[in-house]
């Protein structure tokens, strides 16, 4: 079948966008022994982190000593959720500010980790700012650590996220996107980076396992849901095939897919998130599905990863267009009420350095 060789993408103009950056490092001995205890680390280091981050305009800004991962996305109201493992930041860019620390008495964590939420409006347009001021905030911070030469993992996330059948509910206006990658936009904004930087770039869908698509798809008092998602799984990947999407996964066992780069990092599943690794340089992977047969889960959840082949020089645009041309296909298979039901499509891009 064709591929598309469109250069945009157009998406919703209600399209979200966020941006969010974390820096951390580990919380040693002798770090902690700068300190006359636990808490005493804590409070001085997030007033530290808070006084610098004020100097660099950085103004919703949380200092997270719990080991739980951040996961960051758009409302219209600010609120953080906590589960087991995760630190939910809910909070609209253009109105929300804030410092925090996060914490619970008495637990050590085994990283001290520094999450920047993006302020203001034009977040992609001001993405490289936003980043050069984190590089400053490091540069400010290091000298004033206890412990010199502290080893600092810099991590930005951007994503933009929208319904994919946006104009069944006649949202029809949109909007054109390149969608270059990272690092070029932030080389030709003066935001320069090492040489040594991890990118990741890739699409999430989540669709939920509603009504009609129970009655389509369910047999009564079924228990045993292997042919469900075998059957998913199947027409998922011939639907991402036939758009030459090779990198692709399919998770339907209740964890949310934690995509990470097979190359530079180990990859272990939790209680809460299903670990998939790719290396964006291979070129034919398998498909990853995982499962779990005894379990109808609420959401089926999808990833399509880019290659090194996917990025042009005018950025992912046309990727984007195959990872919706490859979801049409997909859909039509199932009786999805597109009117009022949202299939969340979420394209990541990811680039992580050692500062």
């Amino acid at each position: 079948m064709s591929v598309s060789r469109q250069k945009k993408v157009y998406l919703p103009t209600a399209t979200r966008k966020n941006q969010y950056i974390t820096i951390g490092f580990p919380l040693t001995d002798e770090y902690l022994s700068a300190y006359s205890n636990l808490d005493a680390c804590y409070d001085e280091f997030s007033k530290l982190v808070y006084q610098l981050a004020e100097k660099q305009e950085l103004y919703n800004v949380h200092v997270v000593t719990t080991d739980k991962l951040p996961m960051v996305r758009f409302h219209s109201e600010a609120y953080c959720l906590n589960s087991d493992e995760q630190l939910r930041f809910f909070y609209n860019p253009a109105h929300h500010e804030a410092n925090r620390l996060h914490s619970v008495a008495g637990f050590r964590a085994r990283k001290l980790r520094i999450v920047f939420l993006a302020t203001g409006n034009d977040l992609r347009s001001n993405s490289a700012a936003f980043h050069s001021h984190v590089q400053k905030f490091i540069a400010e911070l290091k000298p004033l650590l206890p412990v010199k030469d502290v080893p600092i993992k810099v991590r930005d996330h951007q994503h933009i996220s929208y319904d994919f059948f946006a104009k069944a509910k006649g949202l029809k206006e949109t909007y054109g996107y390149k969608l270059r990658a990272v690092d070029s936009r932030y080389h030709r904004r003066h935001c320069e980076l090492p040489e040594n930087v991890s990118t990741l770039n890739y699409v999430t869908i989540n669709i939920p396992v509603e009504r009609r698509i129970k009655r389509q798809l369910l047999a009564n008092n079924a228990t045993d849901f292997s042919s469900l998602y075998q059957n998913v799984c199947d027409k998922f990947i011939q639907a991402t095939k036939s758009k030459q999407l090779n990198r692709v996964a399919v998770v339907a066992n209740g964890k949310l897919p934690l995509v990470r780069n097979s190359k530079y990092e180990q990859l272990t599943s939790t209680n809460e998130f299903q670990m998939i690794g790719f290396d964006p340089h291979s070129e034919s992977p398998e498909p990853i599905c995982h499962w779990d047969a005894n379990k109808l889960v609420d959401a089926f959840r999808f990833v399509i990863v880019a290659g090194k082949s996917d990025e042009t020089d005018e950025g992912y645009g046309r990727f984007m267009n195959q990872v919706e041309e490859a979801l049409r296909l997909f859909t039509n298979e199932f009786d999805i009420d597109k009117e009022h039901i949202d299939v969340i499509l979420r394209f990541h891009q990811h680039i992580s350095y050692k500062a």
